[in-house]
């Protein structure tokens, strides 16, 4: 599986950013799709998946309420909606697949960065 994530940019505090992340190579395998991010100094952390079939969704506390995954299964796509951005969410955000439910994630893009300015 290939991810190839975009979207990254420099946004100003409050503003909104959607990140893609599309999906090709053998994607009939996947579980679910996720978000990670990495700050500057800071361990990567998790930030929000989706259930590849069903759609169901999981957020970090964090983002919850401003940020929204979804998909497109015919795309083999997954989204990140960023809305009223914080100095805080700036990272370098990861897309990655997850092949069996529970385990670690198995294929990751090259990541995007985000930079939120004050």
């Amino acid at each position: 599986v290939q991810l190839q994530a975009s979207g990254g940019g420099l946004v100003q505090a409050g503003g909104s950013l959607r990140l893609s992340c599309a999906a090709s190579g053998r994607t009939f395998s996947t579980f679910a799709m996720g978000w990670f991010r990495q700050a500057p100094g800071k361990e990567r952390e998790f930030v929000a998946a989706i259930r590849w079939s069903e759609g169901t969704t999981y957020y970090a506390d964090s983002v919850k309420g401003r940020f929204t995954i979804s998909r497109d299964n015919a795309d083999n796509t997954v989204y990140l909606q960023m809305n009223s951005l914080k100095p805080e969410d700036t990272a370098v955000y990861y897309c990655a697949t997850q092949v069996v439910p529970g385990s670690a994630y198995d294929y990751w893009g090259q990541g995007t960065q985000v930079t939120v300015s004050s």
